[in-house]
């Protein structure tokens, strides 16, 4: 009850003096750099979470050689000829076409005619979100099993694969699953993406997504289903312990979603920033206002917010990932966002776009993040991150640097721009080869013919590639 009443005394506040929402509150502590007090002689996972790692931690053996192909690098530079060395899952030189000054014992992949570039990043999936697509209603992808969740997981990972996506940021998924996928990725034992994982979405009862968060025997509400890909908490205490759980099951990030009071975001964030780990949202109007005095990082979705708040976000260097092409295929879909208590506004293509355009001319910081496995699975790929390119140039980003947005802006809001997101030497070789010119014209995207992820090759000839079983000889008798 003392739950149900906070929250209409804080709806009455908001009604009575809305241009205070942004006023309310602690603000929660920065960002803690988990890291700090190792020197960089020590090597530590290659994640948000920067845990200490033996040396060599997870590389691949051998090294590789791409020559005769176009570098666009990511950082913004025009592409032009070279060679790019990897040895394990580093990129250890950017060599001059004439320079042979590579491994002898590297194997040599001749990319002539094609580019190599980064690979690109989705900053906002569900891998595991069940949709029309499977049959699914609005109550049944909280009543999943792990295992089903797993490998729903394993087949739309494939697929981002082959569209060039080498790293997902998952925002929102069932129980352990994307846990259990980001293992399994990073030790080369899955092909796909790089994995950041949220783990559940929190938000309250009745809150954006809530629905997600149904038990076995819906229609009861609750946290009694360990599979929902949603937590509802109550009150400060229960939202730092619902991140507090994420932690602890190895999360790189927190995802929050409207509504809440004041109290229980700055509260979230707090806790998530103490333990080293970045916030995004899902918010509009006033509880924007509220996600940017809380000190979150990143704010997800083109919805409506004032022309204070964009320039708070450009202020306080909060990013945005507006997913537009997820509203797009929404309003072209069914003509409209139908049927929910947080979306009490206008929305259609030209509120969305202009949004992102009011956010560019602001100079907040913009990645590229999809949102449409909620909506059609990984079907639409690589089609929908060609789609969310061409907005960004239509809004005001060249071509480069809305590939630059979908590579190093990526990683930078990730929180892993110091690996991720360009070809320089030390970073991690997470690299396609694009059989055409993707900074000239986007559509060369769909020819996605090579990709390494963390030094090892995942996909050979457009296709997932597996290398082939290496049988283990029987013990011989002693």
């Amino acid at each position: 009850m003392t739950g149900w009443i906070s929250r209409l005394m804080l709806a009455a506040a908001l009604i009575a003096t809305p241009a205070l929402a942004q006023d309310q509150g602690p603000e929660a502590r920065p960002l803690h750099k988990r890291d700090k007090w190792l020197p960089p002689s020590v090597p530590t996972s290659d994640d948000v979470l920067r845990i200490p790692a033996p040396a060599g931690y997870n590389a691949p053996k051998g090294s590789f050689v791409l020559v005769g192909g176009r570098l666009f690098d990511g950082t913004g530079a025009a592409a032009r000829p070279a060679t790019i060395v990897v040895e394990g899952k580093t990129i250890t030189a950017v060599l001059k076409p004439d320079d042979r000054n590579w491994p002898k014992d590297a194997i040599v992949y001749d990319v002539t005619g094609k580019t190599v570039m980064p690979g690109l990043i989705d900053l906002h999936s569900h891998l595991t979100f069940l949709n029309s697509e499977d049959g699914a209603n609005i109550y049944s992808s909280a009543n999943l099993s792990g295992v089903e969740s797993v490998m729903r997981g394993v087949k739309r990972m494939a697929v981002y694969l082959e569209s060039g996506v080498t790293s997902v940021r998952d925002v929102g998924s069932h129980g352990d699953a994307p846990f259990v996928l980001k293992r399994l990725q990073a030790s080369g034992e899955l092909p796909g993406p790089r994995i950041f994982a949220a783990g559940q979405l929190i938000t309250m009862t009745g809150g954006h997504g809530g629905v997600h968060a149904f038990g076995p025997g819906y229609p009861e509400l609750g946290n009694g289903n360990p599979n929902a890909m949603v937590r509802i908490a109550s009150g400060p205490d229960e939202w730092r312990e619902a991140v507090r759980i994420q932690f602890a099951k190895g999360a790189d990030l927190i995802k929050l979603a409207s509504e809440y009071s004041q109290a229980e975001i700055s509260a979230a964030v707090d806790e998530a920033h103490s333990l080293g780990l970045p916030v995004t949202v899902d918010s509009e109007t006033d509880y924007i206002d509220m996600a940017i005095k809380a000190g979150v990082d990143s704010i997800e979705h083109p919805l409506p917010r004032s022309d204070a708040a964009i320039a708070l976000m450009a202020k306080k260097g909060i990013a945005s990932v507006p997913t537009l092409v997820a509203y797009r295929v929404i309003m072209r879909g069914s003509g409209g966002y139908f049927g929910s208590t947080s979306r009490r506004f206008e929305l259609n293509e030209r509120t969305i776009e202009n949004m992102a355009a009011k956010l560019r001319r602001a100079g907040v910081k913009m990645g590229i993040g999809l949102d449409v496995v909620a909506l059609a699975g990984t079907g639409y790929l690589p089609g929908s991150y060609i789609d969310e390119l061409e907005t960004f140039n239509r809004i005001g980003f060249t071509k480069t640097e809305a590939l630059v947005a979908a590579t190093k802006t990526g990683a930078e809001i990730i929180h892993m721009g110091d690996r991720l997101g360009t070809i320089e030497r030390g970073k991690l070789a997470d690299i396609i080869v694009v059989d055409g010119n993707p900074d000239e014209d986007f559509n060369a995207l769909r020819k996605v013919t090579t990709a390494f992820v963390n030094g090892r090759l995942m996909l050979q000839d457009g296709r997932i590639y597996r290398p082939a079983h290496e049988e283990v000889p029987l013990p011989t008798r002693k």
